[in-house]
């Protein structure tokens, strides 16, 4: 066993970022494009792969525009569909798999019919998991050209275990999203320390990884990549969007869109090993608006970090501050 009792527990909040001199005139110099598999993205964001946040025409969307997306695993008939009408509109497909029996003969006639996604998520919630692996090695071998990422996971140990059995990324977080109970239900996951886990996470890994959770605010994103996230994965943030296919709710003249966990009685249609809710988040308009905000507030995390490009934030010194100077913003 492990011991991580000495390791410096730590989330978004706690963390600042130490300012390099400034090599650009402007932020608009800043590159935030990723690569991630084969394909080069704008920013090293993705919606979560949730079905209160991603449907079919944002992830059309997205992959018009040069972003990563996932799409949610809730509806798994549609899947071969979904990739067919992506490919046929000259786009990427994106799916997420679980690790049911029925997902190996999904598997079986992707193989079989050649349709192949570009990019698959094996999504479950403890992804450090025998069945995992069983699932990664058989993706691998029937599917050996799909760039396949696995998860979610919260220790070095899951993350050297999954790379070797093929992923080609790994999803860490287990339980820290405004969605999730997970911590409150069982006792554990990586909720309150998620930006230490994936600084734990990343000293094993040789691949990509994708930080899942936790970021409240867009400068969360400029924290991830700095502690070795290639991409970020963002649920509420996304959630109440014009695109977001929640219900659009109006209280006392505020409006609101449905948000819930993939693990929530909502989203099982039945209260049975529940470790998600249902919330509403406030209304924010296009996700066009949100997008670019982002990349621009990334730009200028490279601008402090001193350097051009997201390289120049992997490398810059942080400080661990108390998280209550921050409870003002929340």
């Amino acid at each position: 066993m492990s011991n991580y009792f000495s390791m410096e527990a730590f989330d978004y909040d706690d963390i600042q970022l130490v300012p390099n001199k400034c090599i650009i005139k402007s932020r608009k110099e800043a590159d935030t494009s990723v690569k991630f598999g084969s394909r080069t993205f704008k920013i090293p964001v993705v919606p979560a792969n949730m079905e209160s946040v991603i449907d079919d025409d944002l992830a059309i969307w997205l992959a018009e525009n040069g972003y990563y997306y996932v799409m949610h695993r809730f509806h798994p008939e549609k899947r071969a569909d979904f990739i067919k009408m992506m490919h046929d509109k000259g786009l990427f497909a994106s799916i997420s798999v679980g690790i049911k029996d029925s997902e190996y003969d999904f598997i079986d006639y992707l193989a079989k019919e050649k349709i192949i996604p570009e990019y698959i998520t094996i999504d479950v919630a403890h992804g450090h998991s025998d069945y995992v692996i069983k699932m990664i090695k058989y993706i691998k071998d029937k599917l050996p050209d799909t760039f396949l990422t696995a998860g979610n996971i919260a220790t070095p140990e899951a993350v050297r275990e999954l790379e070797n059995a093929g992923a080609d990324a790994t999803k860490v977080g287990v339980g820290p999203g405004r969605a999730c109970i997970t911590k409150l239900k069982t006792g554990f996951g990586t909720g309150g320390w998620q930006l230490a886990a994936l600084r734990m996470c990343s000293k094993a890994a040789r691949k990509p990884l994708i930080a899942d959770g936790g970021i409240r605010h867009n400068g969360d994103i400029a924290k991830s990549v700095r502690f070795g996230a290639s991409m970020v994965m963002i649920g509420s943030l996304f959630a109440g969007h014009e695109e977001s296919p929640g219900n659009l709710i109006t209280i006392d003249g505020k409006r609101y869109k449905q948000y819930w966990g993939s693990a929530s009685e909502v989203q099982k249609g039945a209260y049975r090993n529940v470790e998600g809710k249902q919330m509403l988040v406030p209304y924010r308009g296009s996700i066009k608006d949100t997008l670019r905000e982002m990349q621009e507030d990334l730009q200028s995390s490279i601008s402090y970090a001193g350097g051009k490009d997201l390289s120049a934030i992997r490398v810059v010194d942080y400080v661990i501050v108390k998280s209550s100077i921050f409870d003002g913003d929340k």
